[in-house]
């Protein structure tokens, strides 16, 4: 029998012996330390008042990440420690944590159940720069996702399947826990590197290192109780390696990115979506209409980095837009409170009253139908904490423009959907809730909407934001200025 993160396996359900694993590091000169891999939800953190904000949270999707013991000699930061416990963890082992420049954090365990889209994604989480700490919540490069992770799998089936994931800067350590993982029984194909550069990271593990973090998004699990319990009770573990001798470093250089775009766009369906746009306003047209901006959300994870702004988490496989007029990247002190910092969002503010006549009308083009993505979503948020509080997925839209277009053969590849605050015996409308804290919005506080377009399958990375047409929402209002 296998003990695994607290689960025991038999022996023929994993590909090796975790902890053969163990002792062929210990037994080849490391120092190994146990972790665990445990949920972290952005909300409850901010009821507990550990997290000043939800930092715009996906509504869609329950946040896995590692939880790394400090490296040997070293004790958690305590208001670190404070994440953890607020989560029901120990806090002997941090969220946020360093990593020396030969020293590795691997994964050992099972893949999300089957889902629209998984992934393992690396962050920066904070750096100093001249003296000042910031919060930067960068992804470093490409994650490991459903479409590239090797795993003990059949080809093509990367769900609930065993894999390792070794997150290092080192080739040299890299190749000896390969080494040590071959030993107990792991094979060469269910391993992946997780690259962390040493070109453009402040490796270390002093006061002033950088912070780092990583984060597991499944989405839109096929069994939703299979699903819920991964997250629950996640069958894997994690450990921090660190060699007891110093060893010649051998750095990675930058990993290669993996290039968004295939040259087709949906710039065709613009038409279509302009009439589908008068539509909405024609059949609302004795309420007063507000048609909010679009923008592109959050910089990139290379440009937050390099410019020391915050990039509010980030992954390359996903296209990030929202209904503001800018994109969010201001330089941000650890654990910032949004509304010092994106005062933007609520100037002027959009809200939502309880009037039955005043509601959001979103709508776009569905990318999932045009091949641009594999999954999308849009939230709703409050604009002051950045919670979301709930969401529509693709999944939602199929047959919804229809109606609005009932002539255009082109309106299978758009969808409408309507946000109010009561929804009652309406289809295709979500209700927000409202409530203080994190929960909800109230009716006089601003709000905002986000959209997510993730993973073009024949990029195997995100969709490009030039090949793709923007989603939009209009606010109505029984007159007056919405």
């Amino acid at each position: 029998m296998t003990v695994l993160a607290g689960h025991v396996l038999a022996q023929n359900e994993t590909s090796g012996d975790v902890d053969a694993f163990r002792q062929a590091l210990e037994q080849d000169g490391f120092t190994v330390q146990e972790g665990e891999v445990g949920s972290f939800d952005f909300i409850k953190l901010y009821e507990a008042g550990v997290l000043p904000s939800a930092y715009g949270n996906n509504p869609a999707t329950k946040y896995l990440i590692y939880f790394v013991p400090p490296a040997p000699g070293r004790a958690v930061d305590e208001r670190i420690a404070q994440i953890a416990r607020a989560l029901g963890m120990s806090g002997n082992a941090s969220s946020f944590w360093n990593l020396g420049p030969d020293e590795a954090v691997v994964f050992v365990g099972k893949t999300p159940p089957e889902c629209r889209y998984f992934s393992y994604d690396h962050y920066l989480i904070g750096r100093t720069y001249d003296g000042e700490g910031r919060w930067i919540f960068a992804n470093i490069a490409d994650p490991l996702n459903n479409l590239v992770i090797n795993t003990d799998g059949s080809q093509g089936d990367p769900y609930n399947q065993t894999t390792m994931i070794v997150s290092t800067a080192d080739r040299g350590i890299d190749e000896r826990i390969r080494t040590a993982a071959r030993s107990a029984g792991y094979p060469d194909g269910m391993m992946n590197t997780q690259v962390f550069p040493a070109s453009m990271l402040n490796l270390g593990v002093e006061n002033d290192s950088d912070t780092f973090a990583v984060y597991i998004r499944p989405a839109l699990f096929a069994d939703q109780q299979a699903g819920d319990e991964y997250i629950n009770d996640t069958p894997a573990t994690v450990f921090r390696v660190t060699p007891k001798n110093a060893t010649e470093p051998d750095p990675y250089p930058y990993p290669e990115i993996r290039v968004r775009g295939t040259g087709e766009t949906e710039f065709d369906l613009t038409d279509d979506l302009n009439d589908l746009r008068d539509a909405i306003l024609e059949r609302y047209g004795n309420l007063s209409a507000t048609e909010l901006p679009t923008a592109r959300g959050v910089p990139i994870g290379s440009d937050a980095i390099q410019r020391g702004v915050d990039a509010v988490g980030p992954t390359n496989d996903a296209v990030y837009l929202w209904s503001a007029n800018q994109t969010a990247d201001v330089p941000t002190p650890p654990f910032f409170d949004t509304t010092q910092y994106y005062d933007f969002l609520r100037q002027p503010p959009i809200t939502l009253g309880n009037d039955t006549d005043e509601f959001i009308i979103v709508y776009g083009v569905n990318h999932v139908a045009t091949g641009k993505a594999t999954y999308t979503n849009f939230a709703v948020y409050g604009a002051d904490i950045w919670n979301g509080v709930g969401s529509i997925t693709d999944a939602d839209f199929t047959g919804t423009a229809e109606e609005y277009l009932p002539d255009n053969p082109n309106a299978k590849y758009l969808y409408v959907y309507k946000i109010a605050r009561n929804c009652e015996g309406e289809q295709n409308c979500f209700a927000v809730p409202s409530g203080e804290g994190g929960y909800g919005i109230e009716p006089d506080q601003p709000l905002f909407i986000a959209w997510r377009l993730y993973l073009e399958n024949a990029t195997q990375t995100g969709p490009s934001y030039s090949e793709v047409v923007y989603d939009r929402a209009i606010k109505f209002v029984p007159g007056g200025s919405g």
